[in-house]
Formats: C-alpha cells, structure tokens, sequence
C-alpha cells in the first residue's frame, strides 16, 4: 500500500494555510470534530496517511507540516516548543478551531502536551505516541541529531533511509521506497538544508533543558490523555511511558509489541482501534470546551 492507494477513493485536500504567517502545509478530510495530527522531528504530515481514512470516517482530520518541517514555512529562528505551540494555535485560529483532539508523535507529542498544559480550553483530549519532551539523554539525542545531519547534509539516498529504519521495529516491512523518496525530496529542498540547525536545536542540552516537559507541568494537564508507547521504542524506554502515565493525573497508557516509535504507522490497525475508542469516549464529553 502506498499514499495514494491508503486515500484511493477518499474526498481530502492538501493545500498551505496561512499560519500567522506563516505558511503550513496541511491536508485534510472528513467532517466532525477536529483531530489534529503531529509528527516527529524532522517529520511530516505523511507520518499519517494510515491514520487518514479510519479517522476522516467520523472527524475532520488536519495532518500538518509544523513550523519548520516538510514544505511548511522556515522562519529564521530556533523552534523551541513554545515557537511550536505558537504556531499551531495560529493554525487552529486560521482554520476556525476553538479546541480539537490532538494527536502528537514524539515531537509532535512534546509540542501537544505543552499547549493542553498551557492553554486547556483549546484542547479536547491528548494522545501522546512516544512522546519526547520528558528527558534529555545525550546519547539519544546524538542519535537524532548525526542521523538526520547525515541524510540531509549527504545526497545518498540510502542515508535517509537509514533515519528512517531507525524509527521502526521492522523496517523491512515498515520503511517503503515511496516514504523514503518522500522523505529525500524534503531533506534535500534548499529551504530545509539552510535552516537544519533551527530544526535541530532541541538537541542541544542547553535549549532542551529549558523546553523539558517536567512533572509539575505535566501535572497541569487535565485533559483526557492516552500515552502510547512501542516497546522497542529506539528513542525511549518503556519506563519512560510509565512516568509520563504517572504524571498526567487519570491518563491512560497502551504498550504496543513489535512497534518503535511510530506506533500509527507500524501497528496502524492497532493504533486505530485504540484511538478512535479514546476518541469516542471524549468527544461528546468534551463538546462544550
């Protein structure tokens, strides 16, 4: 299965929003309430096609190039979290939204958890998919950083792939040419390869020391909250999910088999099931935020 056959026959959209702004690349389809999906660092919203038709069946979906990433506008600055929050609200006003489910994947999670811990009324519920945001291990962190440095900074396919592969469980079944192709036309556009080092600077520790997600402003998040978590997650152990649990008072936590950190894309069928029961069991309670 590929992009267009996983949206074969589905009504959707993929235009750019003007952000406050800034300009967002974003598709859309279906009709409800809004669910707002996340990606990781150096992601886009492709990270997601799976996700796109079960979900469209009942909600209005946005997946989203955030600030800085895929063919999103590339202001020249550091994205910090709070430049991501900024501009995800400026999306949500652009496009009308009071409050929506956010769905975030390891950035997008870290960036979903700081606007329900920030600015509650504009959040329905939170799921969380390998959410980062909680540590800063040097040693991951070098991971990201040299990982994706070498794929962008070398036109050898093969080098992103390997970012790619890291991301998985099974990458043979998981990392297809089409999202590596994908993925190459976006590292290697001029506007991304300038501004790598904005897009990176979360792994420097100085920065990510002040952006952390620490327990008290976890504890600030009353929203419904569903952490999921791959346990072999290359990017965070399982006892990572377990704290994050912890600290979100009444949240609920899915540990995934034979699944690394992208749970909506290697176990989609899963992944799916669980969401859009969290999601049902929210929605109407949620509906006068």
């Amino acid at each position: 299965m590929g992009f267009w056959t996983d949206l074969l026959g589905l009504d959707f959209s993929v235009r750019t929003i003007d952000a406050g702004g800034v300009p967002t690349r974003s598709l859309q389809a279906g009709t409800g309430e809004d669910v707002i999906f996340l990606h990781g660092t150096s992601g886009h919203l492709e990270a997601f096609i799976r996700n796109v038709r079960s979900h469209s069946e009942h909600y209005r979906v946005h997946l989203i190039d955030m600030l800085g990433h895929g063919l999103t506008g590339k202001p020249d600055y550091p994205y910090e979290i709070p430049r991501y929050v900024e501009h995800l609200i400026a999306y949500m006003d652009a496009c009308g939204i009071k409050s929506a489910h956010l769905v975030g994947e390891s950035l997008g999670g870290w960036v979903a958890a700081w606007l329900a811990s920030e600015h509650p009324q504009r959040v329905k519920s939170l799921q969380l998919l390998c959410s980062g945001g909680t540590k800063a291990n040097p040693a991951v962190m070098e991971r990201i950083k040299t990982s994706t440095s070498n794929a962008v900074r070398n036109n050898d396919i093969t080098q992103t792939r390997k970012r790619l592969e890291l991301l998985m469980a099974d990458p043979i079944s998981s990392v297809s040419d089409e999202l590596v192709d994908t993925r190459h036309y976006i590292y290697h556009t001029p506007e991304f390869v300038s501004n790598l080092d904005n897009l990176l600077c979360l792994q420097n520790m100085e920065t990510r020391q002040r952006n952390l997600l620490q327990p008290d402003r976890m504890a600030k998040i009353k929203v419904p909250t569903l952490v999921i978590w791959g346990r072999e997650n290359p990017f965070g152990d399982v006892p990572e999910a377990r704290e994050m649990h912890e600290a979100i008072a009444g949240s609920e936590l899915e540990l995934l088999s034979h699944c690394g950190h992208w749970p909506q894309h290697e176990q989609a069928e899963v992944y799916n099931k669980l969401s859009l029961t969290f999601l049902k069991r929210h929605a109407a309670s949620n509906a006068s935020r």
